[in-house]
């Protein structure tokens, strides 16, 4: 399942990703926001994603987007067993999922264009966690997790 959301900067864009996702039919769930013209925090939507998220770990992934994606990583980072990451191109995309297992992806809906945007989620989406010792790291990571909270 993928649970999407956004605040009003990334409102458009969101709605091209979750139309697209529909339409491959890829389960989607909207967490907010309702649209462009209300101000919504960040924060909020990215805390509703990744509890989400971590429902089922492995199997759900998350889609947050704001006006740059950088607000809406940071927050999302901050939720133990979070593993958020901006991207802006495909081969981040790739590597991300390749070698830290991401969870979820965060974009800028005032950075990118549909195009682009819609390429990044179809290689990050597609491309599993290559584990080995890229597992190990992100064991260490969730240790990093473990011992700072």
């Amino acid at each position: 399942m993928i649970f999407i959301g956004s605040d009003h900067g990334g409102y458009e864009l969101k709605q091209c990703l979750k139309s697209a996702l529909e339409k491959e039919g890829v389960p989607c769930v909207d967490c907010g926001c309702a649209n462009a013209d209300t101000p919504v925090d960040y924060p909020d939507i990215a805390g509703e994603v990744c509890q989400r998220v971590l429902e089922t770990p492995g199997e759900n992934k998350g889609v947050l987007v704001c006006g740059t994606g950088v607000g809406i990583c940071i927050a999302a980072n901050k939720v133990k067993g979070i593993r958020a990451a901006l991207c802006a191109d495909s081969y981040s995309a790739k590597y991300t999922r390749l070698h830290n297992d991401s969870n979820v992806l965060c974009l800028g809906g005032r950075t990118l264009g549909a195009g682009l945007a819609l390429e990044i989620l179809d290689v990050w989406l597609n491309t599993p966690f290559e584990g080995g010792r890229h597992a190990v790291r992100v064991g260490k990571i969730g240790k990093m997790e473990e011992e700072r909270a």
